[in-house]
């Protein structure tokens, strides 16, 4: 749930977290009984265990729709992303996925782990997709057509210009917004949104993740994934995995800055989108992941530690945004928050900082207009350390029944 010491320091945290892991178990008691189902569903709390918690507020139609849409895209991202597998193997299994899904028995043993789990019994998740409505059906196939012919494009081509970065990540990213957005309007629950609005939100949650994951991506086996356009880290250094020696430390921090800049281009459109949605589990839904997204790139700007390891949102934090993420005004809130966090780390000498500013401004601009600034908390994080007194004593009490009842369980043996 989160440390001692980490909730003592955020005690805000502890009621999120306690809410978040009720949720969690909530959710695994919620597996179909079916086993392709019970498998499909066991297997999204495996690959994602945040998605497979915002999914939980989808009506169960739409919820299998959008289980079933994931865990097609994630097998593919799986073919993809294995960098084992020869070319000459992996684009023509790319190519024909959409046809592969209609298929019960088909299955391609690559991946490690869970995914290579999901890869083994894709059968399981044909089997459900042949049971969804024919809509759904078809915005899934549609979308699994194009981002498959998309990446295998990408196989055999570098990103090179960000023309070029914008492309790969709508095959890889946007299309899942523009699949999202058919699988809603298959369910008569939302207006069909534009695809270039549903395209933004998906290159602005696929850049943030990017950007996070510069380190795990260039260090694969065996072969570097590397996904940052040479038209930006040219400007730095010679080759992308110089980045990460210390050496090229403060070339590394403006190469990244400047790649958290790109994405923040992203944002006006993402409001736009979420602020047309009705049905307020799809506004969730939707929203959870945007909101964490410029947190992650708040924590990721000017943070020497991308190249050096994982960095992320503290889990208190992350289940602050899932606890308070209700509604547009508290998505208003969120964003102007963690721009305002991301504008204090901006170094008026980083060659980006103009436009960096500029962009940040336009979002919190934004978010002021929209008059749901007031009667809020702040995400932003300060120094100082703020302690709660109620809820370091209901942390206390907690932690004593917790006790308690494990002292009695003990003298009962």
């Amino acid at each position: 749930m989160g440390s001692l010491g980490a909730i003592l320091k955020h005690p805000d945290d502890l009621y999120p977290l306690l809410k978040l892991k009720m949720a969690a178990r909530h959710a695994e008691k919620q597996i179909p009984s079916e086993p392709h189902w019970a498998f499909c569903y066991s297997m999204l709390h495996r690959v994602s265990r945040s998605f497979a918690l915002v999914i939980q507020q989808l009506g169960t139609e739409l919820r299998n729709a959008v289980c079933i849409f994931y865990l097609i895209l994630r097998a593919l991202d799986t073919v993809e992303d294995d960098t084992s597998i020869p070319t000459e193997v992996k684009v023509p299994i790319l190519i024909a996925f959409h046809r592969h899904i209609y298929d019960r028995n088909w299955h391609f043993s690559c991946g490690t782990k869970d995914y290579k789990v999901l890869m083994d019994q894709f059968h399981d998740v044909s089997a459900a997709f042949l049971e969804l409505g024919k809509g759904y059906q078809e915005a899934i196939e549609d979308i699994t057509k194009r981002m498959g012919a998309g990446m295998a494009k990408f196989i055999c081509k570098e990103v090179e210009t960000i023309d070029d970065y914008d492309e790969y990540c709508h095959y890889v990213a946007g299309l899942v917004g523009l699949g999202l957005s058919k699988l809603f309007h298959a369910s008569e629950l939302e207006d069909l949104a534009s695809d270039s609005l549903s395209n933004s939100t998906g290159l602005f949650l696929q850049k943030t993740n990017i950007i996070r994951d510069y380190l795990e991506d260039i260090n694969e086996i065996p072969k570097s994934r590397m996904f940052w356009p040479r038209e930006i880290w040219s400007k730095y250094v010679n080759k992308l995995e110089d980045l990460k020696y210390d050496e090229n430390s403060v070339k590394a921090v403006q190469c990244l800055n400047e790649m958290v800049t790109n994405s923040l281009i992203h944002v006006d459109d993402c409001l736009k989108y979420m602020s047309a949605l009705r049905e307020p589990a799809i506004f969730r839904f939707c929203a959870i992941p945007q909101v964490m997204a410029i947190g992650t790139l708040a924590m990721c700007y000017n943070n020497i530690n991308v190249f050096r390891g994982v960095v992320k949102m503290r889990r208190g934090l992350t289940a602050q945004v899932i606890h308070r993420t209700k509604t547009m005004a508290d998505v208003y809130g969120a964003f102007f928050d963690f721009s305002c966090m991301l504008k204090s780390k901006v170094d008026k000498n980083d060659p980006n900082a103009t436009k960096t500013l500029s962009s940040l401004e336009a979002v919190q601009k934004t978010c002021r207009e929209s008059g749901a600034l007031n009667k809020r908390k702040s995400y932003v994080l300060r120094n100082e350390l703020k302690y709660n007194s109620v809820l370091i004593v209901l942390l206390f009490i907690i932690l004593s029944v917790i006790f308690a009842y494990l002292s009695a369980n003990r003298s009962s043996y």
